[in-house]
């Protein structure tokens, strides 16, 4: 698993807090003879101190930790659908590889049109065969994020992601298709990433809706 990058900051305030309170009390102590001067220094330490240490508490609170990445199990690989015209072909690559690399997405499944037209990342061992969840995005035309799969009984039917996946969205590719994401690492994807993702699949579903006329496999 991952470890979190930000633990040693969040933690740095209490352990400078604790540490300086420590100091001032061991010099308070071995001090014989306390001036009024030392003693306004050491209420100003010890209040300096206290801030430290709820400042560090605070952050605990404040600042969220990365979630735990996992390595997906599965091989890697990249299955594209080789009847698609040229065009469609270079749009689902370069779509996919900005997704790949710039959000937790390690598998990507791409559904259209009752047929798979698409699988890049990290690839499940079973047939696709989209699920209640699938078709329920069909419908509605609504995105479905399941922020952490494991706790969601209709998991079963994303059998065909990494086994392992730890979030999963399922995002409406106009009204024929659905792009299904498998992230590495629950609760994941932000706000900005939700949009993002949304915007790439409009952006295909009008390229492969420009196609639709004599269906999409049809060479150009």
């Amino acid at each position: 698993m991952a470890k979190d990058q930000n633990a040693v900051l969040r933690q740095m305030p209490i352990a400078v807090g604790i540490l300086g309170g420590t100091l001032l009390m061991v010099n308070r102590l071995l001090t014989p003879a306390l001036t009024d001067s030392q003693a306004r220094s050491d209420v100003m330490g010890v209040i300096l101190s206290a801030i430290l240490i709820l400042t560090g508490l605070i952050w605990q609170q404040v600042q969220p930790k990365s979630p735990d990445a996992v390595e997906l199990i599965g091989k890697e690989g990249f299955e594209l659908a080789q009847d698609l015209p040229e065009s469609i072909q270079t749009e689902l690559a370069w779509s996919t590889h900005l997704l790949l690399t710039n959000t937790v997405t390690r598998s990507i499944v791409i559904w259209y049109e009752d047929r798979v037209l698409l699988r890049r990342g990290i690839l499940g061992k079973s047939e696709v065969k989209p699920g209640t969840i699938v078709q329920r995005v069909l419908s509605t035309q609504k995105p479905v994020y399941l922020v952490k799969l494991a706790l969601y009984p209709g998991r079963i039917e994303f059998d065909y992601l990494p086994e392992n996946t730890q979030g999963v969205i399922c995002q409406p590719i106009g009204k024929s298709g659905v792009m299904i994401l498998g992230a590495n690492a629950p609760r994941s994807y932000t706000k900005q990433d939700e949009t993002w993702i949304a915007g790439i699949a409009d952006k295909l579903a009008n390229s492969l809706e420009s196609v639709v006329g004599g269906g999409v496999g049809s060479r150009e």
